[in-house]
């Protein structure tokens, strides 16, 4: 399969701490792949370098044969490079349909039209509604943000996201702090993308590694321990010594075997 993201010997440092060390990571196109370590691993600044929020202090990021090290965030977001964050990030005081509208009219082109009435641009109400209609949230189409529950609040993140029309889709823990009766929508939602969106999942469960990732990386004090399939990672003495300890066999364990 054609690399739709290649990263070669990513760094990061602040100051004397060295949080992404030479690290290296190609995604096909469709590729479904989880990066995993203990807190502190560097995965969430790992994700930070490749959306732009975070720049790189030496290393590469080719994103569709384009060397993208040093674009800004918004310019790698037209590109097809989106991410969603750990903490739900949403204009909490609008409504769910305003929440979906406003991503699909930038990508439209049609948002630098300041005096142009929202009505008229029915593809654009179009495109937010089906977005919405696939995520299940057309019942609260018209509820402000801040009034939906947790679990809803990360569709929504997750649906701003697709509304960008992503080619590589970062999630940073998209089930986490959500109620386990909630938790399960979120993964059929996630299960349910495109084929051809090659995403990179951060997550702790090994379970939903399991369910969800064909490859995994991890990452250890801010480089990579090993990658592989989740079997793999599983079986590795190293992962488990180094990354899981004695709670964390049980857990990998209970993964397995699920």
């Amino acid at each position: 399969m054609t690399a739709t993201l290649v990263v070669r010997d990513l760094c990061k440092r602040f100051g004397a701490l060295t949080v992404s060390d030479h690290v290296s990571l190609t995604l096909p196109a469709g590729a479904r792949h989880a990066l995993i370590g203990p807190n502190g691993a560097g995965k969430t600044t790992f994700l930070g370098l490749l959306s732009g929020t975070l720049s790189a202090d030496s290393g590469t990021v080719v994103f569709r044969g384009q060397d993208i090290t040093r674009e800004a965030p918004s310019r790698r977001v037209k590109r097809g490079l989106v991410r969603t964050f750990q903490i739900s990030k949403l204009f909490a005081n609008l409504t769910v349909f305003e929440n979906f509208y406003l991503p699909c009219n930038e990508l439209a082109g049609t948002s630098a039209n300041m005096l142009r009435p929202a009505r008229r641009n029915g593809a654009v109400i179009d495109k937010a509604d089906a977005m919405m209609a696939d995520l299940g949230l057309l019942d609260v189409r018209d509820r402000l943000a801040a009034e939906l529950s947790y679990g809803q609040q990360r569709l929504v993140e997750l649906g701003i996201a697709l509304c960008l029309e992503p080619k590589v889709l970062l999630l940073d823990e998209p089930a986490a702090g959500i109620p386990s009766g909630e938790t399960g929508i979120i993964l059929a939602a996630i299960e349910r993308l495109p084929p051809e969106i090659a995403v990179l999942l951060i997550e702790h469960d090994m379970q939903i590694v399991r369910r969800f990732a064909s490859g995994v990386t991890v990452l250890v004090s801010g480089s990579v321990l090993m990658s592989g399939t989740p079997d793999e990672v599983m079986e590795s003495q190293e992962v488990r010594r180094v990354y899981l300890g004695r709670t964390g066999r049980r857990r990998l364990a209970g993964a397995r075997d699920a």
